[in-house]
């Protein structure tokens, strides 16, 4: 596994790394042994960049994490964790968000706890708060780089505005967007930013909540929990629309004995090269076997003619990837 650098914070982490949120949230139940077991396999792969946040699982995510640091490995992971997402009454996550410098040291606070750790390597503000400038919500957690608890900054679901706002007050390590071969908005505005940042792009469902996998075109036989059931792209009449796109992808797999995913995954790497970016993918996974199937990405190289075959396919995508947004929330964090 090779390593990549995040921005210039001198911290460098796995080309491929892990996103945990599937492990405790989202995804039908969870299987805390399973995902320690998963933890250890990536620890011994040397996929390093582990990315979590306080809201997921209610806090149950970054708790799992820190039984597993509680084995004596933390030194070897690049830890993840965000901040700013809100939870209800019964610990579900809302549409409410906090960035104001009074909570930002709170919040660390308690994700520190959680995590049975005296730092967080790379602290991302979840999602901007409308209510706050971003210049305060990054001097706070500046402060929080200056005390030694935080290493370096990060961003997440951010405008390429915010990314320049923010980087005139503290260097941003790292940008966490949403970004796959199927949904590839950030590339106009954001990827750019982040390049002129000097930031590297941390993509987030790369893998399209699994549907470039090929393994899920469809909620069909999920269980009921799973958020998929929310999401147009897996409705019955999208998934038969998308079908031949993940077979596209699965062909070129093929071709180099490799996987849909791998595909998925190689070709963001691929792209780091185009925008001059690092790129450091986090697809999640709570089984060792897919795991090493991801981390395998890192060892294929996407020929000139396979890039070129799969540059239509994002245009032809039927469906969103997220659950519909009320209009009033949607034009509140410009998500229109």
């Amino acid at each position: 596994m090779r390593s990549v650098p995040l921005g210039g914070s001198g911290i460098e982490s796995s080309a491929i790394g892990l996103g945990c949120l599937g492990m405790s949230d989202h995804y039908g139940p969870v299987d805390d042994a399973g995902s320690l077991r998963t933890l250890e396999r990536a620890a011994d792969l040397g996929v390093t960049l582990w990315d979590t946040a306080d809201v997921y699982g209610a806090g149950a995510n970054e708790r799992l994490l820190g039984r597993w640091f509680a084995g004596g490995r933390r030194d070897e992971i690049v830890l993840a964790t965000k901040f700013g997402g809100q939870l209800d009454e019964n610990g579900h996550m809302t549409l409410e968000v906090r960035g104001d410098a009074a909570y930002v040291p709170r919040a660390a606070e308690a994700s520190l706890r959680r995590l049975g750790t005296d730092r967080i390597d790379l602290y991302f503000l979840h999602i901007p708060d409308p209510a706050v400038d971003i210049a305060e919500t990054v001097g706070a957690m500046a402060e929080l780089v200056a005390a030694g608890t935080v290493r370096a900054l990060g961003l997440s679901n951010v405008s390429a505005a915010q990314i320049r706002a923010a980087a005139g007050i503290h260097p941003i390590a790292a940008v966490q967007m949403e970004w796959s071969l199927f949904d590839r908005g950030i590339e106009e505005s954001v990827v750019p930013a982040c390049a002129e940042a000097g930031a590297a792009v941390v993509p987030y469902s790369p893998l399209g909540r699994g549907l470039l996998t090929g393994a899920y075109t469809t909620s069909r036989g999920l269980d009921d929990s799973d958020v998929r059931h929310a999401i147009p792209r897996f409705d019955e009449e999208n998934a038969v629309r998308n079908a031949p796109l993940v077979a596209a992808v699965a062909d070129i797999g093929a071709a180099h004995g490799a996987t849909p995913a791998q595909v998925a995954l190689a070709w963001l790497l691929r792209q780091g090269e185009r925008f001059g970016v690092p790129v450091v993918p986090i697809p999640g996974s709570r089984r060792a076997a897919r795991l090493e199937e991801n981390a395998g990405a890192s060892g294929l190289r996407l020929t000139d003619a396979d890039l070129a075959a799969l540059e239509p396919l994002a245009g032809q995508v039927a469906g969103a990837n997220r659950p519909p947004l009320p209009p009033e929330i949607a034009e509140r964090f410009g998500l229109g």
